[in-house]
């Protein structure tokens, strides 16, 4: 890998990383559904506690039909977010903006933006899991990174309040444009473990978000990102790289295990065996020291989907992880 001349590439956010935790639906992982009212005075405790905690923002995610039909909508639930917490970021990771349109993306992301000014950060992919999700969106599974290339390129130049006239493979645009734009842009950072993730990362993206992946690696995405934005010119960008860790809490490593791997056997299907290397279980502290490399290989934002004795529980965990990071 190239050395990167970072003093002619971009800066970093500077200061320690930003955490977050997931307010996952109790559906996606096997537990009853929590509606109406329930649902509100659940969120409202929760969102309350990580305030409590210290935490930065609070991470979504974004689904249309994964797997049999489980998922919630990524910018209605960052927009329930912003609207119930003025203190709060909301961190949206990853959404599926490959399959949807560029214009109507744009819009939803300023209408959102309207309500948390400054507080609103989009982890953006391009799905996969679930083939059959790509397919009932009307998208084509093999057309999926070039359509998302074309789109984010799009809404980068909408929520500039740019006029975009745009003949494309999948989009066709005559002078459109969008208003209001945000007083601070939106962060558009770019989720995905292939080259041409991490290529669209450094040419489209203000960062790159990683999940499943090694802290070697990690510095190594990281690098080759910022290396692919000086070959497209781009210069002084503020990078928002960021991790996304599944993970457990307990009293030991065996405890912990067994609270989050049912969790992700449950949603993907597959083994847990296939993801355990990836997924930091224990005492804070065991998180925290399998999360430090990551931190030191530069990224700036750590989301945490966490599963403990109790929701409450594991948004304290996140804070104690954060604590022994701090020392």
């Amino acid at each position: 890998m190239k050395e990167l001349d970072t003093a002619n590439a971009s800066t970093r956010v500077s200061g320690a990383a930003r955490f977050g935790v997931n307010l996952m639906p109790h559906a996606w992982v096997g537990r009853p559904p929590i509606v109406g009212a329930a649902l509100k005075a659940h969120r409202t405790r929760l969102l309350d506690r990580m305030h409590q905690a210290g935490m930065d923002h609070v991470m979504v995610g974004d689904h249309v039909m994964f797997q049999d039909g489980v998922g919630n909508d990524g910018l209605t639930d960052a927009a329930s977010v912003a609207t119930a917490t003025d203190e709060l970021g909301v961190y949206l990771a990853v959404y599926l903006m490959v399959l949807r349109h560029p214009v109507l993306v744009a819009r939803q992301i300023l209408t959102v933006a309207q309500f948390a000014p400054g507080r609103l950060s989009l982890g953006l992919g391009i799905g996969g899991d679930d083939r059959r999700e790509v397919l009932a969106c009307g998208v084509d599974p093999r057309t999926r990174g070039r359509r998302m290339d074309e789109a984010l390129y799009i809404v980068r130049r909408l929520l500039a309040g740019e006029s975009v006239t745009h003949e494309g493979e999948f989009f066709q645009l005559d002078q459109a444009r969008l208003g209001p734009t945000p007083t601070e842009p939106v962060p558009l950072v770019v989720g995905g473990r292939s080259e041409a993730a991490l290529r669209r990362a450094g040419r489209l993206g203000d960062g790159w978000l990683g999940i499943w992946t090694t802290a070697d690696r990690c510095a190594e995405a990281i690098g080759i990102v910022e290396q692919h934005a000086v070959a497209a010119g781009r210069s002084h960008v503020e990078w928002r790289h960021g991790i996304t860790f599944w993970c457990g809490f307990g009293a030991d490593r065996a405890q912990a295990r067994d609270r989050v791997a049912p969790a992700m056997e449950g949603l993907y299907r597959t083994p847990f065996g296939k993801f355990e290397r990836y997924i930091p279980c224990g005492t804070p502290a065991q998180v925290a020291e399998f999360i430090a490399p990551f931190i030191e290989a530069g990224a700036t934002t750590v989301n945490f989907i966490p599963f403990a004795a109790s929701d409450e529980a594991a948004i304290d965990a996140v804070a104690e992880t954060r604590e022994v990071l701090g020392k």
